[in-house]
């Protein structure tokens, strides 16, 4: 675990006698006319940075943020001036927001490339765009940037302990823009449109094949080729579905479509299908 994983966990976890100790030094919180007030500017680096953590850990991360900005404000070029970017970038995604975390993260990147925090910078800038991908019909601008900043994590930082959350990561994010295809492809499907119907669930097997999808994106290519009378189509998505996904549900469906129409699954088509079926059965990939 990295440096500031490990102060940004131990400073979230700090305990209540921590945090009035930090009040009583910092002259933060209640205590009557026992505490003042004392301008930021009259305290060095350190005890700034000990005020953010003390507002991090009071779950004021947008105070905090402020704070470990601060520290750079004052004390630019500083090693606490480095520590606290790093935790300001950690502050403002705690307090969600997303684009000045995104900011942070981005600048200590630029600054300290070679830093060992810089994987985590990395990381936390990947976090600020996956973070926000929500429901599938939102815009899917923010999954492909979260798809870029994760490639980054994972092929600049293969090493470091944010990679393998990365890959996982990038395999959800992947998932999600294929089951926006499936979600549109579906409308399609329901209104009869089946020529822009068939469009989206081939961009499903074409080039998300490693997502949880394609088993349904092949069975709703049969429904669709069957509707347009194409039957040699249907029967080779039947034969991919078939060869990949036996034991699936959608298997079962699709088969049971095909025989209703007195056919089996089979090679038959000469179109994208069958240079599918050459791939992911045959593995010629030329």
């Amino acid at each position: 675990m990295t440096r500031v994983r490990s102060r940004a966990k131990s400073t979230l976890l700090l305990a209540s006698v921590t945090l009035l100790v930090a009040c009583s030094r910092l002259g933060i919180g209640g205590g009557g006319d026992r505490t003042e007030e004392v301008a930021i500017e009259s305290l060095d680096a350190e005890a700034i940075y000990k005020r953010a953590e003390f507002q991090l850990a009071a779950d004021n991360p947008d105070e905090a943020a402020v704070l470990f900005g601060e520290i750079e404000r004052l004390y630019p070029y500083s090693e606490w001036a480095k520590r606290g970017l790093i935790m300001q970038a950690f502050a403002y995604h705690q307090d969600r927001d997303y684009e000045n975390s995104r900011s942070a993260a981005q600048r200590y990147v630029d600054f300290y490339p070679a830093d060992e925090d810089a994987a985590y910078a990395q990381y936390l800038l990947a976090l600020s765009y996956y973070d926000q991908i929500d429901a599938i019909g939102r815009d899917q601008g923010l999954t492909f940037q979260a798809l870029q900043a994760l490639r980054t994590v994972i092929e600049r930082y293969p090493d470091s302990e944010y990679a393998r959350s990365a890959i996982l990561k990038f395999d959800l994010a992947f998932d999600h823009l294929a089951a926006k295809e499936m979600e549109v492809g579906r409308y399609y499907l329901k209104r009869g449109h089946y020529t822009a119907a068939i469009a989206r669930f081939r961009v499903v097997v074409e080039q998300f094949q490693t997502t949880t999808h394609t088993p349904e994106a092949l069975y709703r290519l049969i429904e669709a080729y069957l509707s347009l009378g194409l039957v040699q189509e249907a029967q080779t998505a039947g034969a991919i579905l078939g060869y990949n996904f036996r034991s699936s549900d959608w298997y079962e469906d699709g088969y049971k479509l095909l025989t209703q129409q007195g056919v089996e699954p089979g090679v038959f088509s000469d179109g994208w299908l069958r240079q599918i079926y050459r791939q992911m059965i045959k593995g010629e990939w030329l």
